[in-house]
């Protein structure tokens, strides 16, 4: 359905990691592509990778707790590349600690990036989008936000789970005016986000969503959306395996979280495996 040839993708949050895979991934398929992050420099080299690859990029400092910030990117996505027809809302923070330790100001800066920074560019793009009859929003949300495993970053999964019900609905609402609405739902993927997320409880051991999943690349995660876009679909999760954890939730969802309960108790805390070769680090 979705084309991405010659159209403008602007992408918050992706100076790094899975945004910046999307922005080169969107530029290989023909988009040009705006990259906002509020780290302008990372923002500007992914910017650069397109163009050396001979795309259309511009990189944006962005910060999408500003609603100034946000309206002044968009203004100059515009400007350097044309109407927005495709809006990312990647930008995002991640933390871990046990709920008792993680202090109310922690819920309102999660809340604040995950979910009001997709609320701060869907305030500038949806009249847009809806006075072209055209448009496409993508929201990235986590496996975190569909079934229940985050035990130790739960403000995160609770903005995460905010996310995947505003998508749905936008959906509902947006997509018979013209405007369509995608939802990128990461399991396991490879980041360097760990590595700098505030940690309230010492050191521990992230429960992850199942150690059925394994760990995925940020390219095939890039392709795995861009596919799905393509296809016309909605929720677009980086592994099938979803579709099935979510029908064993849905059966009972008390009986799930109580085997889950069980599993962690026994040392099973639903790490992902890990195939090196796979991700191409060996």
């Amino acid at each position: 359905m979705a084309t991405f040839e010659n159209k403008t993708a602007l992408i918050f949050g992706a100076g790094q990691n899975i945004g910046r895979a999307i922005a080169l991934e969107f530029a290989r398929r023909g988009a040009r592509v705006a990259v906002a992050d509020i780290n302008a420099d990372g923002a500007e080299e992914a910017a650069q990778r397109i163009r050396d690859a001979g795309g259309q990029a511009v990189g944006l400092g962005c910060d999408v707790t500003s609603a100034e910030s946000v309206r002044a990117a968009a203004d100059a996505a515009e400007r350097g590349l044309g109407a927005v027809d495709i809006v990312m809302n990647n930008a995002g923070v991640l933390h871990n600690g046990w709920v008792e330790d993680i202090p109310l100001g922690e819920w309102q800066r999660m809340f604040d990036v995950n979910l009001m920074g997709m609320v701060r560019s869907l305030e500038v793009f949806v009249p847009k989008m809806l006075a072209r009859g055209a448009g496409h929003i993508v929201n990235t949300a986590s496996f975190a936000g569909l079934y229940p495993f985050a035990i130790n970053r739960i403000p995160y999964a609770a903005s995460k789970a905010a996310v995947v019900s505003m998508s749905q609905n936008l959906a509902l609402h947006l997509e018979p005016k013209g405007v369509r609405v995608s939802c990128l739902c990461p399991g396991p993927v490879m980041t360097t986000s760990p590595d700098s997320m505030k940690s309230f409880s010492g050191e521990m051991e992230m429960r992850g969503p199942g150690s059925h999943l394994q760990v995925k690349s940020q390219a095939e995660t890039a392709r795995t959306l861009a596919d799905g876009m393509e296809a016309g679909r909605i929720l677009i999760p980086t592994h099938a395996e979803l579709w099935e954890t979510l029908r064993e939730w849905a059966v009972s969802p008390d009986d799930y979280i109580r085997a889950k309960a069980a599993a962690f108790a026994s040392g099973d805390i639903g790490k992902p495996s890990f195939d090196a070769s796979a991700l191409g680090l060996e």
